[in-house]
């Protein structure tokens, strides 16, 4: 056993960590010692290190924790996004949005194009998603939508995938629009839609909500559009030519 901890030192602190819910230091104490030993780090070079470990599982956990929350339909990142594949698409672009500024300047991202162009891998490789739509009018129908709506607005960032393929009903396009209006210039949204704007009235009806949540969405937006060539179909006659 570690100079700096006695089999029993080590079992009292596992048990302490327990109590306090620290499951990283009461996993690693020993091994920490030993460690902090060896490059003669001394008691508080031992403590700094526990502490250290504590930390970054938590943040681990918590990214973990967010993912799962998400419901993303697949973990995708931007490493594994083709950009030879949407020349329209600016790498550097999406580099820089990765990077967050836009989150701290509650700035929105809007991903426009046809099926199969890459939008919703791009929205998961930046962000985490939900069924939000849905949600509100399940809450409504509950009498639970100000607590739903309270939650929402603590996220730092939401997702809105594939606006424009189903119209919204007038209280779930309603309730949309309380959320992104509830966080203009206050935290930002992302949002991918095969749509022009011109267009948004197919799935919002109502022209003057219509209007006034587009004012919303593309105030001080990104706006990056990936294109009408789909790569996905592109991908698959290709993988037919190679068979035949």
């Amino acid at each position: 056993m570690s100079g700096l901890l006695t089999t029993l030192q080590e079992s009292a602190i596992k048990e302490h960590c327990k109590t306090l819910h620290l499951p990283t230091i009461a996993g690693q104490c020993g091994r920490l010692a030993e460690a902090a030993e060896r490059e003669h780090q001394g008691y508080l070079g031992y403590l700094d290190a526990l502490l250290l470990a504590e930390l970054e599982d938590r943040e681990q956990n918590t990214i973990t924790r967010r993912i799962k929350e998400a419901h993303l339909p697949k973990v995708k990142t931007l490493e594994e996004f083709d950009f030879a594949q949407a020349p329209q698409v600016s790498a550097s672009r999406i580099k820089e949005l990765a990077e967050g500024g836009y989150i701290e300047r509650a700035e929105p991202v809007v991903f426009i194009g046809d099926c199969g162009t890459g939008k919703t891998h791009l929205l998961t490789g930046l962000c985490v998603a939900a069924g939000l739509v849905n949600e509100l009018v399940e809450a409504k129908q509950q009498l639970q939508l100000r607590r739903v709506l309270g939650r929402w607005e603590r996220y730092d960032l939401i997702a809105i995938d594939e606006v424009g393929y189903v119209p919204l009903a007038e209280v779930g396009a309603e309730l949309l629009f309380q959320v992104i209006a509830a966080r203009a210039e206050t935290a930002a949204v992302i949002l991918t839609t095969n749509l022009p704007f011109s267009e948004w009235t197919q799935v919002i009806p109502n022209a003057r909500l219509c209007k006034a949540l587009l004012d919303r969405i593309t105030d001080r937006a990104h706006i990056i559009e990936t294109g009408t060539e789909s790569f996905r179909f592109r991908r698959t006659l290709e993988k037919r030519k190679t068979k035949s």
